[in-house]
């Protein structure tokens, strides 16, 4: 079926719908990851974003129900070079164009996925239509510069969870609405390291990883307290990744800020930017974005580069880091952009980056370990 993307600055570009019939809109983003359509789609930090993939062949191994990282498709639309409509996987339970209709998510082919992101890269992401009712580029185009930009949107309010949920046997179990939220919740009581991760748009791997660590972990919604997180009596807290500006999401800000010092507290992705803004810097919009699994960081403690998995477009400004806002730990060695701060004083530390490698390489693993020992302190 017949389609066009356009772009807010004009750009348009013809394809065909795999999926059938739609409309969707957002900001146009690309992701350099070999493997792992399912995780990305449904990786929060993409509501609001139509995906890009550079890898050209993509539903080769079709969907896997283990594979997804939180309860549904989170980008708006997903762009390839060519999909694959016969999936040879073992673990397979079916096609990735039946994932995305079921899910009412376009998906667009044989669209010259390097020029898009060449034009990304050069213009920066910016916002975008893709139909196959409207196949006329003037009214495309103005449809797409009538989307709203990602400064200044709360978009974690849209991604967080409703009511607080245990991670147990590989899937989330929600705490009842009229429990009250005490340290009589924690069913291993200090056998394991008790950790409040505030859900800002979690990643299940995330969760699988802090278990791996020695951690029962609590999810709770964006807009906890302070007062209610306390208390928990946790020994630890997570700040997780999730979508869009953090600027607007003061809540959360105001959130970590009163904990700081409280507990031991690490942060990865948007967890890092709220950080830095509970501490007092800011942040700035990248202008295409990391995403992707092959981000090489430097970790200044040891020398080492580690090959990360990314997913951001926003960023903690370096130069506004001062004293309050810790030491710089890591740094990216394609830009200098900052990758990871610590400040000892506050038992805190974060990274930009995704530890939990889905997908992606698993050199950063040992974060969720030295989250541990600082809760063993």
């Amino acid at each position: 079926m017949k389609a066009l993307l356009a772009l807010a600055d004009g750009r348009t570009f013809p394809c065909l719908s795999f999926t059938g019939p739609g409309e969707a809109a957002g900001e146009v983003v690309f992701n350099t990851s070999m493997t792992g359509y399912q995780e990305i789609l449904t990786d929060p930090s993409y509501f609001g974003q139509m995906v890009t993939l550079t890898c050209p062949m993509i539903g080769n191994y079709g969907v896997c129900p283990e594979d997804v990282e939180s309860d549904r498709i989170q980008a708006r639309a997903l762009i390839v070079r060519e999909y694959v409509d016969f999936p040879s996987n073992w673990r397979s339970t079916g096609t990735l164009a039946d994932y995305l209709k079921k899910e009412g998510v376009l998906g667009i082919e044989d669209l010259d996925t390097r020029a898009l992101t060449r034009h990304i890269r050069n213009k920066g992401a910016m916002g975008a239509v893709i139909s196959t009712t409207d196949l006329d580029p003037a009214s495309l185009v103005e449809k797409a510069k009538a989307v709203a930009p990602m400064e200044g949107c709360d978009f974690v309010k849209e991604v967080t969870c409703a009511f607080p949920y245990f991670w147990r046997d590989n899937q989330p179990v929600h705490v009842a609405k009229n429990v009250v939220l005490d340290p009589a919740v924690w069913r291993h009581g200090k056998e394991k390291h008790r950790v409040v991760a505030l859900d800002f748009g979690i990643k299940y791997n995330i969760i699988r990883c802090l278990e791996t660590a020695g951690c029962e972990v609590l999810v709770v919604p964006a807009t906890t307290s302070a007062e209610t997180v306390k208390a928990l009596e946790p020994d630890g807290i997570f700040l997780s990744n999730g979508p869009g500006d953090p600027g607007p999401v003061t809540y959360a800000i105001d959130t970590i800020r009163a904990l700081l010092g409280f507990k031991p507290m690490f942060g990865i992705c948007l967890g890092m930017q709220l950080m830095a803004l509970a501490m007092g810097a800011k942040t700035l919009k990248i202008k295409f974005g990391h995403r992707g699994g092959n981000q090489p960081v430097k970790n200044l403690a040891t020398g080492k580069v580690e090959i990360t998995a990314q997913n951001h477009g926003f960023a903690v400004d370096l130069d506004s880091l001062g004293e309050k806002g810790g030491l710089m730990t890591h740094i990216n060695l394609n830009e200098r952009s900052l990758e990871g701060i610590k400040n000892e004083d506050l038992q805190a530390f974060a990274v930009q980056y995704h530890p939990e490698a889905s997908p992606g390489p698993h050199d950063a693993a040992y974060l969720f370990n030295q989250f541990a020992a600082m809760m063993d302190k």
